[in-house]
């Protein structure tokens, strides 16, 4: 079985007939990862002939390696449900596939934004990401909710023609409470990795943002939909620093009212509870 496409999702009939409309014809095998979907999702993935496994939700990086360990390719290819092939790379698959290069274990492809069914050229790019492997040469890893595939073995990776379409939002104005939740579960599973940020961070790191996407990136050249994109990143990583500061002072207030509940009540043993 040469190409199996992996996919999680949950409740995403309104993206994943998109993606899998982009690989019929293209996949061996589609293996659907699905975390409790209510609505169409399953009897679309159904239609697609999907072989679906039902999981809880584990996390994105967990949930993605079930799917990854699932496949039974010699290559898998990963995608997100509101991620899809544009006609250059699903040719440029095949040619890989036609070729199957033994000295390549891997390829990358270019993300690319869609706002109001029109691409963000400059907002974001170049955006590349590793997603097509040989079965057990690559693994997820990251952080939640920012996860990437990475080599086991430092094989060879090479570039792909063509762009991988992400219909990530309809709206900024729904983008924002998702944002919102992702700035947040970064925060803390940054914490959880020791990783701390501060007041320089939260003044700096904002700003920054916007001007590398707005100046390096030139999201200008978008025209608006560029300049709204600059700052949601920049919301994003406000967000995000604002979250792991709280996280520290907080656990700092416990620890402080721990230490001064543990003195109170070294003193009362001390003495027999007299002050």
């Amino acid at each position: 079985m040469p190409l199996s496409v992996s996919i999680i999702c949950k409740n995403n009939q309104a993206s994943i007939g998109r993606t899998l409309a982009s690989v019929s014809g293209l996949a061996d095998e589609i293996v659907a990862v699905d975390s409790g979907s209510t609505d169409g999702t399953i009897a679309m993935l159904e239609a697609a002939n999907a072989r679906i496994v039902h999981s809880p939700w584990l996390g994105y990086v967990r949930t993605k390696q079930l799917a990854l360990d699932e496949c039974r390719g010699d290559w898998i290819l990963s995608l997100d449900s509101d991620e899809s092939l544009l006609p250059d790379l699903a040719e440029s698959v095949r040619a890989v596939m036609r070729i199957n290069d033994p000295a390549v274990a891997g390829y990358r492809v270019n993300r690319r934004v869609f706002y109001r069914d029109r691409p963000l050229r400059f907002a974001w790019q170049p955006e590349w990401r590793l997603r097509l492997v040989r079965k057990g040469r690559a693994k997820w890893g990251g952080l939640d909710p920012h996860d990437g595939l990475e080599m086991i073995d430092g094989g060879c990776i090479e570039n792909l023609n063509g762009d991988l379409r992400h219909d990530s939002f309809p709206s900024f104005s729904e983008w924002l409470p998702k944002a919102t939740g992702h700035a947040r579960l970064s925060a803390q599973t940054n914490f959880a990795a020791g990783r701390r940020s501060g007041y320089a961070s939260l003044l700096f790191s904002p700003p920054a943002a916007f001007l590398k996407q707005l100046v390096l990136k030139q999201a200008w050249r978008d025209g608006w939909p560029g300049w709204l994109a600059a700052g949601s990143v920049a919301a994003y990583v406000l967000m995000k620093h604002m979250v792991l500061i709280e996280l520290e002072k907080t656990r700092d207030d416990g620890a402080m009212q721990e230490g001064t509940a543990e003195a109170a009540r070294k003193r009362d043993d001390l003495t027999g509870g007299k002050a």
